[in-house]
């Protein structure tokens, strides 16, 4: 090491004293121009060898190694801070961020560029992908709810900031729609199709900007490496003598959640006690993501709902052996077991089981002083449905 030191130290002086002695005819003004002429241009040693031998034959041994930083080479910690910075600024893969700048032969801006443009290749490419995770994110106002699912591939991507921002921005947006009949009240399905090209406005750092639904999407998707989709989106509305209320279970922030249960609350006469409305309401849509309700009323269960419900407790009351007549008595009674199960005005209120939710509504009834009814509900789980 010594040695090598002092090789270092000789050569260095060596070559110190052969530029000196070059440029020693060379007047001061000479070489404030040639030295200005080079760090204006920002020529590197790979460039044209001519012109490097002439400069360098008119500068003293200090310019000489002072030019060394102006080479077309990029420090090991200079690397480290690119990579460090388009990291930070898109969320990719640390290792796609380095090819990226390799490519661009670390120009950060083209580097971003690249990998926007390469990002959205692969996310096309990821689409068929299962995309069973995500989110559920809910915007409401006082008579109106939106509620959407995004959908990923992992729940590690499903707790990224950056997804979950695109999700509560596309349920506001959403929650903007206006009805197309101001009459038309109850849950709807929104077309995904027309969601698609409507603008949003993203306030993240990192994917801030005004853009359309399936661009934000796309470029998310690029940014975290999987298959990112909008599965479906509902809104509900409710009349002026009504109110919306809303739960979300498994929530990591506020409008975001794993299961949503929605429901409309409605008076016939004004809406004086809307906080007990709320209150109530707030219950009762905890109630039907806990309890799973399929139909509001007995009435409105569906004849083959009914019918193959029937033949399963027919079958299995059959196997008792007991008289046709019992076994009639038996599918009767467990038929109301069923719709006690099903039917949201039936079920135990899962806050206080002695009651159902029929007596509930009935109590409120008093407390406003008009007779409450629920408008509709419905109740939403992530990845409900799809084969995994």
């Amino acid at each position: 090491m010594a040695f090598r030191g002092g090789l270092r130290r000789s050569l260095g002086s060596f070559l110190c004293s052969k530029v000196s002695s070059s440029s020693s005819t060379t007047s001061s003004t000479a070489f404030q121009h040639d030295f200005s002429t080079w760090v204006s241009k920002r020529v590197s040693f790979a460039q044209t060898t001519q012109t490097r031998i002439s400069v360098l034959a008119n500068l003293p041994c200090a310019s000489f190694l002072f030019l060394r930083r102006f080479s077309g080479e990029v420090s090991v910690s200079d690397q480290m801070t690119l990579i460090k910075q388009l990291r930070e600024r898109t969320s990719a893969p640390i290792k796609d961020v380095k090819a990226a700048l390799v490519t661009s032969n670390w120009d950060i801006e083209s580097a971003q560029k690249d990998l926007r443009k390469r990002g959205k290749v692969l996310a096309s490419k990821k689409s068929s992908r299962t995309a069973g995770e995500g989110l559920l994110a809910l915007a409401q106002s006082e008579r109106k709810a939106a509620l959407i699912e995004l959908n990923c591939e992992t729940d590690f991507v499903a707790r990224n900031e950056i997804f979950q921002c695109l999700a509560l921005a596309l349920a506001k947006q959403t929650l903007l729609l206006n009805n197309s009949s101001q009459e038309a009240y109850g849950v709807f399905p929104v077309e995904l199709e027309y969601l698609e090209n409507l603008t949003i406005n993203l306030e993240h750092p990192k994917i801030s900007g005004v853009t359309t639904f399936q661009n934000a999407i796309t470029e998310v998707a690029a940014m975290m490496g999987e298959n990112v989709k909008l599965r479906r989106c509902f809104v509900m509305s409710t009349s002026s003598n009504g109110v919306v209320s809303t739960y979300l279970h498994t929530s990591p922030q506020p409008g975001l959640g794993r299961i949503a249960g929605v429901l409309s609350l409605e008076v016939e006469e004004g809406n004086s006690q809307l906080e007990a409305l709320q209150r109530v309401g707030s219950e009762l849509a905890m109630h039907v993501v806990a309890t799973k309700p399929l139909f509001l009323t007995k009435e409105l269960v569906s004849s083959e709902a009914l019918e193959s419900e029937r033949e399963i407790l027919k079958s299995q009351a059959e196997i008792s052996g007991k008289p046709q007549m019992a076994i009639e008595k038996m599918v009767e009674g467990r038929l109301r077991k069923y719709y006690e199960d099903v039917v949201l005005l039936e079920q135990k209120f899962v806050m206080n089981d002695a009651v159902n939710v029929k007596t509930i509504l009935s109590n409120l009834a008093k407390e406003v002083g008009s007779p409450v009814k629920i408008g509709s509900f419905f109740r939403m789980e992530v990845g409900e449905g799809i084969e995994r």
